[in-house]
């Protein structure tokens, strides 16, 4: 999906909502645990749920992957489910992933190759050969970590380097360098506040990956402030505050509610772009 095919979707849905699939098996309703794929069960209905609201979604690797073979099979149906029945929906997986050339190969292979999502977050502190081969494959995006939203991100993205920049800020002006805004996107947290216009700043026709939307606390209103841009430019992560909104029978329908709520939040927004 290139960058007009994602912008148009947006506007076609008034919407830059991306729903994230953090899907951990002790916290999804009882009556699923006895199911033989219960995290493809749920993911299934909650894609169901909220397809009508969300351009994309986002697999989070580590709920699968810490359950071992079952689980990476439950993120493989999930995403073949997405593929065959809402192919218009953008696919971020959400793996964080940098390493030496050689294996940031055999990563991107493996994402972009094998899996065929549209999108791969990736760690860039290994540096510029450590993302370039993510980088090879028209058409799929690196969505690279700049300003996270966890707590520790101050022991070293605020940290000021010898140039006087914030190490973010260096990590981003030289990764421009590899990338552009047709293949590559910014983490960029929500809860960071006035720091995002700093981002939107260094990055003025990037499109940023928003998580920290609903359980974290992060303001949309104040995202759309500093960031939101002509051809939005957004894409706002919620994962927990959407798929955890209901634990009965009717827990698929809770969380189609509160996507809704989003998407006609993000509308109001789109109606006030610059």
């Amino acid at each position: 999906m290139n960058r007009q095919q994602l912008t148009e979707r947006i506007f076609a849905k008034r919407s830059f909502l991306c729903v994230g699939l953090d899907t951990d098996v002790n916290k999804i309703p009882g009556h699923l645990r006895s199911a033989s794929d219960p995290i493809f069960e749920f993911n299934k209905a909650i894609i169901d749920a909220t397809n009508d609201f969300a351009v994309a979604y986002k697999p989070n690797l580590a709920f699968y992957e810490a359950r071992g073979a079952k689980g990476i099979e439950a993120f493989e149906k999930t995403i073949g489910y997405l593929r065959r029945t809402y192919p218009e929906q953008f696919i971020i997986a959400d793996a964080k992933r940098g390493d030496i050339g050689n294996t940031s190969r055999m990563y991107a292979r493996t994402f972009f190759g094998e899996y065929g999502v549209d999108a791969l977050t990736v760690a860039p502190y290994m540096g510029e050969d450590s993302v370039k081969p993510f980088l090879e494959y028209p058409g799929r995006w690196v969505i690279l970590l700049a300003l996270t939203s966890n707590k520790g991100s101050q022991d070293f993205q605020l940290t000021g380097t010898d140039g006087g920049e914030r190490l973010f800020e260096r990590v981003m002006r030289r990764s421009m360098e590899w990338g552009n805004e047709e293949n590559m996107m910014f983490v960029t947290g929500a809860t960071r506040g006035e720091l995002i216009r700093d981002v939107r700043h260094i990055a003025p026709k990037h499109f940023l990956l928003v998580p920290g939307v609903g359980a974290q606390g992060g303001s949309l209103e104040e995202v759309c402030r500093y960031a939101l841009t002509a051809d939005c430019g957004l894409i706002v992560n919620a994962g927990r505050s959407i798929i955890y909104a209901g634990q009965g029978p009717d827990f698929a329908l809770k969380a189609r509610g509160e996507a809704q709520k989003l998407q006609a939040e993000m509308a109001k927004q789109l109606d006030t772009k610059p």
